[in-house]
């Protein structure tokens, strides 16, 4: 009988259930889609940036006056009544999100989304700071010395300035920027614009320059539903691996396909460059999110070896499936799911503009008081109270006047006689009496009808517009 063999010990091994990610340092790509990100970020910026700061009648020309519950958009005024407008907004956003999405896949993220837009400035101070992806990379591992402090305090002081005055500016949408960045030099300004412009402003440090890819890869909801938007005509960025494969290095003087392989040199050019990390050679993956680094990357190494460009480029599932080329857009554009988005889209997008243009600037709003029903005044007739909610949607004052019909010899009192200024974007509250005879208003409710006529101030009477409004008259 054999003699049981002693077991061998096994080297006991710590599991790590969480591995902090990586820091990435993508080497700056240059090329053709590099400049057109460029471009992409300068006007997104110079928007958010610029906007604020310009002028319209004398008031801020956009400004999101969430306090006084205004929002001013040019010659637009929008009050809280006008949510219908924001729901508009938001479809339109939707639908135009879905239909982006299925006709050019990550587009918005590559190019305009802001936290590609802000990782991408970090990316550019780093670069500007520390250099390219292999200095960054050595300067990581030095130890700290007086060099190292003084590159990475010069770098966090440049991030610092971009965090800040993004933050500011953020807050400059919501309190006139004119009159908030001199109030924080000079202590004055107030608390919660403060507030928001410090956590904008962290915010932006935080995702923009120490979160970066994490935002993308396990924050963003969208990377995540946009599979079920995607399908094999959505363009996206791929690698033709029937034109790649296999891999291999071979000397710049080699033929083309020499030693049966492919043209990918395996140079992995195309992971140093991506922001995310990830090596678009494995196939579709949704942490891509359609930046066209990889492909100004293989296109320049594509260059040097003098083969065609296009090994890693926008195209669809079925184009390298043969099913058409890159040239048929029809076959892209003109399929169920993009006509169905795109027809919501418009759709959406023509309510919107027809609500907005046939919106009425002046809103009237009749209230009876409740308090007193009915009395009789010092002249012997039936009175009853009424307050006129009057909203102003407009950038320019405007002169209300008021009649009221429905009972023979009724007439209104209160009015001033040049009519109710309603400024600019406000809401005026007016007190008016309705007077009726009491052999005229038996005991009980009577319908009656309040006659609203407005014009901008020094407009001529006969260029008003009219508002009609329903209420009842209470007699004794």
């Amino acid at each position: 009988m054999e003699e049981p063999q002693p077991q061998k010990k096994v080297k006991e091994q710590p599991i790590q259930v969480y591995q902090g990610a990586k820091r990435i340092h993508p080497k700056l790509a240059k090329g053709r889609f590099a400049n057109i990100r460029i471009i992409m970020i300068l006007a997104t910026q110079l928007f958010f940036y610029g906007v604020p700061w310009i002028n319209w009648d004398g008031r801020q020309a956009v400004w999101f006056d969430v306090l006084g519950r205004h929002f001013y958009i040019f010659s637009l005024v929008f009050e809280p009544a006008d949510l219908l407008y924001l729901t508009g907004l938001l479809i339109v956003s939707a639908f135009g999100l879905f239909w982006w999405t299925t006709v050019a896949g990550r587009l918005w993220c590559g190019y305009s989304c802001p936290q590609t837009v802000y990782t991408e400035i970090m990316l550019w101070i780093d670069h500007f700071v520390e250099g390219d992806r292999n200095k960054r990379l050595k300067l990581d591992k030095e130890p700290c010395n007086f060099r190292k402090i003084r590159i990475k305090a010069l770098k966090y002081l440049l991030i610092f300035i971009v965090a800040a005055w993004t933050g500011i500016t953020f807050a400059g949408w919501f309190t006139p920027i004119r009159e908030f960045v001199p109030a924080i030099f000079n202590g004055t300004a107030g608390h919660i614009a403060l507030g928001t412009a410090a956590f904008y402003g962290f915010v932006t440090w935080l995702f923009g320059h120490i979160m970066r890819e994490q935002v993308c890869l396990h924050m963003c909801p969208y990377a995540r539903f946009q599979s079920a938007m995607f399908d094999h005509d959505t363009l996206v960025i791929s690698y033709d691996e029937e034109r790649g494969e296999p891999r291999g290095a071979r000397k710049k003087t080699a033929e083309r396909g020499e030693g049966g392989i492919g043209d990918c040199i395996n140079c992995t050019m195309c992971v140093q460059v991506c922001p995310v990390g990830i090596d678009i050679r494995d196939g579709l993956q949704y942490q891509c999110i359609g930046c066209a680094a990889c492909i100004d990357a293989c296109d320049e190494v594509m260059d040097k070896m003098g083969y065609p460009r296009g090994l890693i480029r926008y195209t669809t599932e079925a184009v390298l499936k043969h099913e058409y080329t890159d040239q048929d857009i029809k076959k892209r554009l003109l399929r169920p799911k993009v006509v169905g988005y795109g027809g919501v889209l418009l759709a959406a997008v023509i309510g919107l503009a027809v609500g907005i243009a046939t919106r009425q600037t002046m809103q009237i709003d009749v209230i009876k008081d409740r308090g007193v029903m009915v009395r009789e005044n010092t002249q012997g007739l039936l009175e009853n109270s009424y307050n006129l909610s009057i909203s102003n949607a407009s950038d320019k004052t405007q002169i209300v006047t008021a009649e009221v019909s429905g009972l023979e010899d009724i007439h209104i009192t209160g009015m001033p006689p040049q009519g109710i200024v309603v400024p600019a974007g406000q809401l005026v509250s007016a007190p008016v009496q309705v007077n009726v005879p009491p052999e005229y208003a038996e005991k009980g409710s009577h319908p009656i009808m309040f006659t609203f006529r407005y014009r901008y101030e020094g407009q001529p009477e006969t260029e008003v517009r009219e508002i009609k409004e329903k209420s009842i008259f209470i007699g004794e």
